[in-house]
């Protein structure tokens, strides 16, 4: 007769088993290697190769495709601010605090930066027909667009207009003025000597050429000393589409497809807005 294990040492046996089984299950990575750690957390085997590098262009395709729009920035210059734009971007969720993402907050004006200007800005019977961002043309804003360079010792008056030649059928011109050269939008502080449109500049394009949307490279296509006339002048036809802050210093003059997109912001006088030039 052979000898038996007693009955306690068997149990004690099958429950010893069954944890091991468990801990097995436990630890078993699933198939294709996968893993129950957040996809954004680096793996062990993934610590140590290398510090990852941030390339930040102004042009894309081989130079074909160039940005004209300003980067925004906490020093940014913003209109009639003395300490530049600020703090306008903040975390209100982070990984670092055990969030499964990260949660970015936004507020700004929305006439900074590089930005567009509706009728609604200036006019009050516009505005409250809400003509706003949402009704803007993206035909208008998209297209065929002549870039100048203006004369750097005025501001844009009926006299520099003439001296410009813009040819007939252009629709859709960007002004490169002294704003680029002294890198207004580089500083922090706002500049109201920046070179803009004065009233009879305004007046001069919108009677004698089929322009209708106008570019300028600060913070205001209107100049300081004619600030709202020109800006009247301008939207009053609800033709005319201002964009402003355009960065205009690492591009040729010359003719370009522009494309400009602004956010369709609902009740918006104004917008950022994202351009671009393709050659």
């Amino acid at each position: 007769m052979g000898l038996h294990p007693p009955p306690t040492a068997m149990a004690a046996a099958a429950v010893s088993l069954f944890f091991l089984f468990l801990i097995y299950l436990v630890v078993l990575p699933s198939p294709g290697g996968a893993t129950t750690a957040h996809p954004g957390y680096p793996q062990e085997e993934e610590c140590g190769l290398g510090e990852l590098a941030v390339v930040r262009r102004e042009e894309y395709g081989g130079g074909r495709i160039v940005d004209i729009s300003h980067a925004y920035r906490e020093e940014m210059p913003g209109w009639e601010l003395q300490e530049g734009l600020g703090r306008f971007l903040r975390l209100t969720r982070s990984m670092d605090d055990g969030d499964v993402a990260y949660f970015s907050e936004l507020r700004l004006p929305a006439h900074s930066g590089t930005h567009v200007d509706t009728p609604g800005h200036v006019f009050r019977r516009y505005y409250e027909a809400g003509f706003d961002v949402d009704t803007l043309d993206l035909d208008v804003l998209n297209g065929p667009a002549l870039l100048l360079d203006v004369p750097r010792d005025k501001n844009i008056t009926a006299e520099v207009m003439k001296s410009l030649h813009i040819p007939k059928g252009a629709r859709r011109v960007l002004f490169r003025t002294l704003n680029t050269d002294r890198q207004l939008m580089w500083k922090t502080e706002f500049d109201t000597s920046y070179v803009g449109f004065m009233k009879d500049g305004a007046q001069w394009l919108v009677d004698n050429t089929e322009v209708k949307l106008v570019g300028i490279d600060y913070l205001s296509v209107a100049a300081w000393d004619d600030l709202i006339p020109s800006h009247l002048v301008f939207l009053e036809s609800r033709e005319i589409i201002l964009v402003e802050a355009l960065k205009l210093d690492h591009v040729e003059a010359g003719i370009y497809d522009l494309h400009c997109l602004p956010l369709r912001l609902r009740g918006a006088e104004g917008s950022p807005i994202r351009c671009i030039l393709i050659k």
